[in-house]
């Protein structure tokens, strides 16, 4: 089981024939549909069986290699107190779960930090953190309980089974190596109906992300998430949800040459934000 920690609280998680006359004609009939039940059993069984597993691989060898390629424990063992993503990238994620995840939900922050971004006014039921700093989980305000878990080491959440409405990972999707098998197992942790929200931007520590990411674009990126459900047997069909600056004018008093060094993300400007969420089974419908 994955460590306690004091702060948040801890972890706890017949048909009879005359023998004297020869078998009706509707006896050898009533065989044939047993037969088509029987294998229609066996379908529905098959298919029940590949439910949440890894359909296909998405990335070669080479997307996943990080150019880093120290453990991930080493890079984030001190603190960091800080937001990767602007404001207008925060307030739009929080909008996105204040519309997709409802009061009194059970919910894990995956890949978690200091802060998780849900809205404040909402009340979960309970809100589980996962990260690789200890320091900066103990800190985050909305977690109840945190674990510590390096998931390109073991991609195994010790977590049962369906006992969770919703799971996030926010602007870290792309610093994982087994993505496959990571969606799998949030697979297995949802509850039927729950959704998993996926949400990055533009932003990475360039040498821990994964080859696929450092060398795709922008439509590439959100297309490789799209990937990483589909794989999974079970997802919904993806959503995919963009909100882009504004690229059709110069701000006030910058050089054309500054706005097209903006545009070709080589100086920075308003983040992108895109996420890409599917639900467990099916969607549910809410009055």
């Amino acid at each position: 089981m994955h460590p306690i920690h004091s702060k948040p609280k801890p972890w706890h998680p017949s048909i009879t024939v005359n023998s004297h006359t020869p078998p009706p004609l509707l006896f050898k009939t009533k065989t044939l549909p047993l037969k088509i039940v029987s294998s229609i059993n066996e379908n529905n069984e098959t298919k029940q069986s590949k439910v949440g597993k890894v359909k296909r691989l998405v990335l070669t060898g080479e997307g996943r290699a990080k150019l880093n390629a120290y453990p991930d424990r080493e890079f984030y063992a001190y603190p960091r107190f800080v937001t990767h993503v602007d404001d207008s990238f925060i307030s739009t994620l929080t909008d996105l779960y204040r519309e997709r995840l409802r009061p009194g939900s059970e919910i894990l922050d995956l890949m978690s930090s200091w802060i998780s971004h849900l809205p404040e006014e909402v009340v979960y039921k309970r809100v589980v953190g996962h990260g690789l700093n200890a320091q900066e989980l103990a800190k985050n305000p909305r977690l109840d309980y945190f674990f510590v878990k390096d998931l390109n080491q073991d991609q195994k959440l010790e977590l049962g089974d369906s006992s969770f409405d919703a799971v996030l990972c926010t602007v870290s999707v792309q610093y994982l190596q087994q993505p496959e098998k990571v969606f799998a197992e949030v697979f297995r942790v949802l509850r039927p109906g729950g959704v998993f929200i996926v949400s990055f931007s533009n932003r990475m520590f360039y040498e821990k992300a994964i080859g696929a990411w450092r060398d795709g674009t922008a439509y590439s990126r959100v297309q490789l998430v799209v990937q990483y459900f589909q794989c999974i047997e079970g997802f919904t069909q993806p959503e995919i949800i963009r909100k882009l600056p504004a690229t059709g004018k110069t701000q006030d008093g910058e050089s054309p040459f500054s706005w097209l060094m903006r545009l070709m993300g080589l100086l920075s400007g308003a983040d992108p934000f895109y996420a890409v969420l599917a639900y467990k089974n099916f969607k549910p419908v809410y009055e």
